[in-house]
């Protein structure tokens, strides 16, 4: 989830920053990005579960088809209902903003669904980050600013950029966890395709990249947003746990657990200096 509200709160206060904000367009953002996360989350339950992939021997979060807590349809129902949702809220924001919106819209709608779902889910062809980065970083962090702006700016992408990097980074960590099983069951996402040092070497490179990207919208905005890097700490553990450690399995939770609060502290720094500054 942080993953969902971090840019909404990101893109909203740089439009504030930049005298352009508005709440009711902010809580409109928020509807749809957490709609979208939500129907992408079911419709890989969902999936999964159709597949019959979810072995026993997983080592992520209980799934609701393959423990059998509810059945595909079920699901399947929820992930439709999430996605409608955050259509709605979509669909409010274009009338207001434009038809742009809705092309970004059925975009997002697309991209989740066809991450798991579908005969050729690409999150399981090593496409994952990619497409992780794009719709959970740039577009909803940019997306966010350009309904309140209606205009983009460097600083809007840089900021995509550091949301986007965090996304990618939570489900490097997820995918490295469960690399041994995804092996098996045939899942073929990023981890799998780089092998285990080389995911490991990747979470880094994109901590890295996120630092870059915040520094650079220091210089672009306000000095006082280098105290976002504070947020970073969080890391330090994640980065040990995955690089010195070489943890695996359910070891890894914790990582998960701490580059997620990262990126939720990061954000809430970034947000509260914007509409301070």
């Amino acid at each position: 989830m942080p993953a969902a509200i971090a840019p909404v709160a990101v893109g909203s206060s740089l439009a504030y920053f930049d005298d352009s904000g508005s709440l009711g367009r902010a809580l409109l953002c928020l509807v749809v990005a957490l709609g979208m996360q939500l129907g992408t989350n079911f419709v890989n339950d969902y999936a999964d579960g159709q597949r019959g992939v979810d072995s026993e021997a997983r080592v992520g979060p209980t799934r609701l088809v393959g423990s059998g807590l509810a059945s595909a349809s079920q699901v399947k129902k929820m992930a439709l209902s999430s996605f409608g949702i955050g259509c709605l809220a979509g669909l409010v924001l274009a009338f207001f903003v434009g038809p742009e919106l809705i092309v970004v819209g059925a975009l997002s709608v697309l991209a989740g669904w066809a991450y798991t779902g579908g005969s050729n889910p690409y999150g399981y062809r090593g496409l994952g980050e990619l497409f992780v980065f794009i719709f959970f970083g740039l577009v909803a962090t940019m997306g966010t600013y350009y309904v309140q702006a209606e205009r983009l700016t460097a600083e809007s992408l840089d900021a995509g950029v550091v949301m986007g990097c965090f996304a990618v980074a939570l489900l490097i960590t997820n995918n490295l966890r469960d690399i041994d099983t995804d092996g098996v069951d045939g899942k073929k996402t990023l981890a799998v395709v780089l092998g285990d040092k080389r995911t490991r070497l990747f979470f880094v490179a994109t901590i890295i990249v996120a630092v870059v990207a915040l520094l650079i919208l220091v210089l672009q905005t306000t000095g006082w947003l280098a105290l976002a890097l504070v947020g970073f700490g969080l890391l330090v553990k994640p980065i040990k746990l995955i690089l010195v450690d070489s943890v695996k399995g359910y070891g890894l939770i914790p990582a998960l657990e701490y580059t997620a609060k990262s990126q939720l502290v990061v954000s809430a720094l970034m947000s509260l200096i914007w509409l301070v500054a």
